[in-house]
């Protein structure tokens, strides 16, 4: 559902970290409207091409999840390390980056990448893989730990 909820975000034109972090939204008690807000200035990897949106998106979701938010709290604060690391390695592992110039193959702070980004249709056909592939990781992380 979440992955649904994520894909149906990003097709209505919200940035890939605002649908993926929005989907988890209800479960970590806050509004949808408030996690488009947060995210709104993470996509296309903080629009520099850097770390991939979707997966900062994911991050923000495992951050509010399993965040330190007490001070001297360092179970809190390796366990978010540790959820970090796991999710960054499975998304490349995944995906073979989470960086978003390599993931994309162009350079979209330039006016040329951009072009060759909307030629190619990566923001419509490549970019959704990439939500729905940082949805699924995020939400069996967070399913894991739960158990």
């Amino acid at each position: 559902m979440k992955i649904e909820k994520a894909k149906n975000l990003f097709a209505r034109k919200f940035h890939c970290s605002q649908a993926v972090f929005a989907a988890f939204a209800q479960e970590l008690g806050i509004t949808e409207e408030q996690a488009l807000k947060i995210g709104a200035c993470f996509g296309t990897g903080m629009r520099k091409g850097e770390v991939c949106g979707a997966c900062t998106g994911a991050l923000m979701a495992l951050g509010l999840k399993f965040g330190q938010s007490v001070e001297g709290d360092m179970d809190s604060r390796m366990k978010t390390n540790e959820v970090t690391d796991r999710f960054l390695d499975e998304f490349k592992k995944e995906n073979g980056s989470y960086i978003c110039n390599e993931l994309l193959g162009c350079d979209i702070t330039t006016k040329e990448g951009v072009g060759f980004a909307i030629e190619k249709n990566l923001f419509t056909e490549f970019c959704p893989k990439m939500v729905e592939s940082a949805t699924r990781i995020a939400e069996s992380i967070i399913n894991a730990e739960l158990i």
